[in-house]
């Protein structure tokens, strides 16, 4: 039988003193840098309160020391402490540095505790204090003793997790991580204010004077009344005196509890996200805020379940009281997950950006986008650009124009607008998916609550709050009331949620992309009535949508059998076809003929996140503002088409910025704004001109019939004659593909209504 090997904790004690001692990084002059020794000498001066021990730095000289923290942290924690206890005098320069109230009382005690050496030495005290009891050969250690090292510990002592460590997920975390130390990712749900926990609490007797301390290690503790020394004990039964606290003569750490939720990317389908509670000591508060994506590294350890909030254990009346344990994380650090580093696994490789660069890459990605739905290929596009997203301007004045992309899906029911918010969801790594019917405005933006550790009441963040910097889908939003619907105005243009509840007044993050899906007000598109009436949203929540799609279900043979082809296969083979023709009309058909994994398309919308932030040429301002005009003055022309206004143009910006960072490009191209505006044109005239409505009585207008009129157009206005390059500028602007243009151009040519010059670059009218 093997025999179990106890670990040697004073010989750990003395490895830990050379580590920390001896420890060097060589720097590239050659010269030695010693980290920990630099920390240790700014600590015992009181120029820094946390030390902070790299186990990389650990690993590299003593792996199984290393191995021995990892298993055991807190256990080691209090080793290394006693280590730096036991080297500070050494670094100490002159008399201690008086920072506080405690430092004066801590101070006043030890030079007390010197006198009484002096004088049992029969050494007369000076003024010089502890100068004096060192050249008399006094012990400082020995001094030290007489105090709980909690009460002289002016310093933290918190541990790195090694760079290999591979974050869990709180679904990850159980019983077998107990005292270990580990590293979990989540967002911050909920936050309590920062209060003092006691430590060390300090008691005068109002008999003989003594002092007494209390060493708090729970959450809960029974305070000492009568006093222990020998003092009282010799005067008899019932002489003892009693004790009283001493609020600043004892040690108070401060505090703050976290409770962090698992990402929406961890959560498989169909469960409900878990929640962990962390608690933050000392220079580990204050770091995080509601809506806050973290990486929280600490040792996870249980609690007596009834302890929190001050209730002792007798309260749970019951049997099972004593033999549930909670359980949290006591936080070592505490790091943002910022916007640009959305997945910190692995870094984005030469050959992603190079991928990025495809120029097939755009099409395959809108078509790997929910792959199981047909068609609504510009639908798909404008939810991959969605998930992208544009660049955020930060002017000088503090002015913050949003770069996140509004979007809303409006439909008749059955053509997968849930389906396509569910894809969404399940694809963006930091996504909340809820319904307008089951979201209130205080469950989509915060909720005061009063906090069951306190008592006090804090905010817990909303959907909205929780899916900062990601995209937040609602589903069924025209069935959300108007007073829940008003309170994410503020999100969709300010990004940001003002709070001013019981008391509580600040800003939250929301630096969201909102998705939304919707039926029109009668169930289905009514043609027959204008689209104000069928759309019934207010003005105010329509502009602050960058696109708003009408998708209809309309009888059509050939479209509904390709339908109908596409879904049997499905279900016939459990996946959706792949591509067997070329996507946009060119390029090799065998890069393109598979559809991309859900974990592939990932991993490219966050590589080209990822990518610099693409700046807009100053050659673009003139083409953008013609186009915005040309807008504004369709808008007066025809009374039936929504609004236009300056936001038009910002989300034209925000598109073609979103098209940029997918191509990883740095700058925006004319092909760039161009893609954007036929997304724009799209969406308009899925909205304004519905085949079928009050306009259009007899049979939809083709792409076809308004080539022409656009062609028709630009002949009025030239004599009869027109560039093709004007004529393909002003189509694209419409929404129109060059190829669709060619066609027009080449079948009205053969019907002899124009002519093009052998160079093919000037319209003559024949007629």
């Amino acid at each position: 039988m093997a025999r179990v090997r106890f670990r040697d904790y004073d010989a750990d004690r003395k490895e830990i003193q050379g580590f920390l001692k001896e420890f060097f990084k060589a720097e590239a002059d050659g010269k030695k840098h010693f980290p920990y020794l630099e920390q240790l000498h700014k600590i015992a001066n009181r120029n820094q309160n946390v030390i902070r021990i790299s186990l990389d730095d650990l690993w590299d000289v003593n792996e199984d020391l290393t191995t021995a923290v990892e298993l055991n942290t807190v256990r080691f924690q209090k080793l290394f402490a006693e280590a730096i206890d036991d080297l500070l005098p050494d670094f100490r320069e002159g008399d201690s540095q008086i920072r506080d109230v405690l430092d004066i009382y801590i101070d006043h005690r030890i030079r007390m505790e010197q006198r009484l050496h002096l004088a049992d030495a029969g050494i007369e005290p000076g003024p010089g204090g502890q100068q004096n009891a060192q050249s008399s050969g006094v012990d400082m250690r020995e001094i030290r003793v007489k105090f709980p090292p909690e009460l002289l510990r002016r310093y933290e002592v918190y541990f790195t997790a090694r760079s290999h460590f591979k974050p869990m997920s709180v679904r990850k975390v159980l019983a077998s991580s107990i005292g270990h130390l580990i590293q979990v990712r989540g967002v911050v749900s909920r936050t309590t204010e920062v209060k003092p926990l006691l430590r060390v609490a300090t008691y005068t007797c109002d008999r003989c004077g003594a002092e007494t301390y209390q060493e708090i290690t729970s959450p809960t503790f029974m305070p000492l009344i009568l006093c222990q020394t020998a003092a009282c004990r010799g005067a008899g039964a019932g002489s003892a005196g009693q004790l009283q606290l001493q609020t600043r003569g004892s040690k108070f750490q401060k505090f703050q509890e976290l409770r962090i939720q698992e990402l929406s990317d961890q959560v498989p389908v169909g469960n409900i996200p878990r929640g962990l509670t962390v608690y933050a000591y000392g220079e580990n508060t204050r770091l995080a805020q509601p809506g806050d994506h973290v990486l929280v590294t600490g040792v996870f350890l249980p609690s007596a379940r009834g302890t929190v909030g001050g209730r002792a254990v007798a309260a749970m009346a019951g049997a099972t009281g004593v033999l549930l344990a909670d359980t949290f994380l006591e936080a070592h650090s505490i790091t943002l997950l910022s916007e640009s580093e959305p997945n910190l696994d692995v870094e984005p490789t030469a050959e992603e950006v190079e991928r990025l660069s495809d120029p097939d890459m755009y099409n395959l990605m809108a078509q790997s986008l929910a792959p199981e739905i047909y068609g609504h290929e510009d639908v798909k596009k404008a939810l991959l650009l969605l998930l992208v997203g544009g660049v955020e301007i930060r002017p000088q004045a503090g002015l913050r124009i949003r770069g996140n992309l509004n979007i809303c899906l409006m439909g008749d029911p059955g053509v997968a607008k849930s389906q396509l918010l569910s894809f969404v969801n399940r694809l963006s790594p930091r996504s909340q998916y809820t319904t307008g019917r089951g979201s209130s405005g205080v469950g989509l933006t915060a909720a005061v609550t009063k906090d069951p550790f306190t008592g006090e009441m804090t905010l817990e963040g909303g959907a909205l709050v929780l899916s900062d910097q990601g995209v937040c889908c609602i589903d069924e939003f025209d069935k959300m009331a108007d007073f829940d619907r008003t309170a994410i105005h503020e999100v969709m243009e300010q990004q940001t949620i003002s709070i001013a509840k019981a008391g509580i007044l600040t800003t939250l993050n929301a630096r969201v992309a909102l998705l939304a899906a919707a039926n029109p007000a009668y169930g289905r598109y009514n043609p027959h009535r204008s689209v104000e009436q069928n759309i019934d949203l207010p003005a105010a929540l329509l502009s602050r949508f960058d696109l708003l799609w009408l998708i209809q279900d309309r009888p059509d043979r050939e479209n509904d059998m390709r339908l109908a082809q596409h879904i049997t296969y499905v279900h016939s083979h459990g996946s959706a076809p792949t591509i067997t023709d070329t996507i946009g009309g060119g390029g090799d058909s065998s890069s393109t003929g598979r559809i991309l994994s859900l974990v592939e398309l990932r991993r490219l919308i966050t590589v080209a996140r990822a990518q610099p932030t693409p700046t807009v040429p100053a050659h673009l301002a003139d083409y953008l503002v013609g186009a915005y005009v040309e807008m504004r003055k369709e808008t007066r022309v025809n009374r039936e088409m929504t609004y236009t206004s300056a936001r038009t143009l910002l989300a034209i910006l925000r598109l073609s910025t979103a098209r940029a960072r997918l191509r990883a490009a740095s700058e925006v191209t004319k092909s760039d704004v161009d893609e954007a505006m036929r997304l724009m044109e799209a969406s308009r005239a899925s909205v304004h001109n519905p085949p079928g409505g009050p306009h259009d009585r007899s049979r939809p207008a083709s792409y076809k019939d308004l080539i022409y009129q656009v062609v028709r157009e630009l002949l009025s206005a030239g004599d009869g004659t027109t560039r093709l390059a004007d004529v393909m500028e002003r189509c694209a602007t419409k929404g129109f593909t060059p190829a669709q243009v060619n066609e027009v151009v080449d079948a009205y040519e053969n019907l002899n209504v124009w002519q093009l010059n052998m160079g093919r670059t000037r319209l003559t009218a024949v007629v």
